[in-house]
């Protein structure tokens, strides 16, 4: 019957939901058919007639962890703006700002990371989750390349949204590491500081490979600095 159906859908994401504020308190291993029970307020016999086993459940967990850590969404504000640098740090800072917030998603992250080194499918299912969160900054990298050619000698879109992911999960590591000393503003700042200022363009041009890795330390100082005061702007 459609409602049974639909009520045993509504109990399955009950379960689902318990476990993940478990394991966001006690890890992986503190995942047990007990502790999620208890967590939804529902027989042990209910948790097992959804998920048969413990490894069942910390499967279907992973969709979730995924989702609240790898699913990257550019909001209207932003896709509207005309600048694709503009674009580009808007969802960077984003980024930056949403994880660093959420130390107890990474470090839960983390852990099915390590799980996935030793379960073929769970590091299949995390390494496809990167490759569309580090498509998405591909794309915008691309657009921005495009408007500043002589800038970004030698940077390719790959190679930009390399550098927006470290900055993005750096920040995010490091705020799960020390979140009490952990600022992200200051993080930018010093970014920023580390980097320096960026080569003339003539010299950008004439000293090939070099320069092109200047250029892109440039490019990121810039952006790290728009970051900072909240007005993105990659390409000048």
């Amino acid at each position: 019957m459609p409602g049974v159906k639909a009520s045993e859908a509504l109990r399955r994401e009950q379960i689902l939901k318990s476990a993940h504020e478990v394991a966001l308190r006690k890890g992986i291993d503190g995942v047990t058919v007990r502790a999620v029970a208890a967590r939804a307020r529902v027989s042990h016999g209910l948790v097992l007639f959804h998920f048969t086993r413990k490894e069942q459940l910390v499967s279907a967990l992973l969709d979730r962890v995924l989702a609240s850590t790898l699913s990257i969404r550019v909001p209207d504000d932003v896709a509207l703006m005309r600048d694709p640098g503009e674009r580009l740090v808007a969802l960077l800072r984003q980024e930056v700002h949403r994880l660093s917030r959420d130390a107890a998603q990474v470090r839960l992250f983390l852990e099915y990371w390590a799980l996935g080194t030793r379960q073929k499918a769970v590091g299949e299912k995390i390494s496809a989750e990167l490759r569309s969160y580090r498509e998405v900054l591909r794309l915008l990298a691309a657009d921005t390349l495009l408007t500043g050619p002589t800038r970004w000698v030698g940077v390719t879109p790959e190679g930009l949204a390399a550098v927006g992911a470290s900055l993005i999960h750096g920040c995010a590591l490091q705020a799960m590491i020390d979140p009490a000393h952990f600022d992200v503003e200051e993080h930018l700042m010093a970014v920023e500081g580390l980097l320096g200022p960026s080569p003339p363009r003539s010299q950008t041009r004439s000293t090939g490979r070099r320069g092109a890795a200047g250029s892109m330390l440039g490019s990121v100082e810039t952006g790290a600095a728009a970051l900072r005061r909240g007005q993105p702007k990659l390409v000048q």
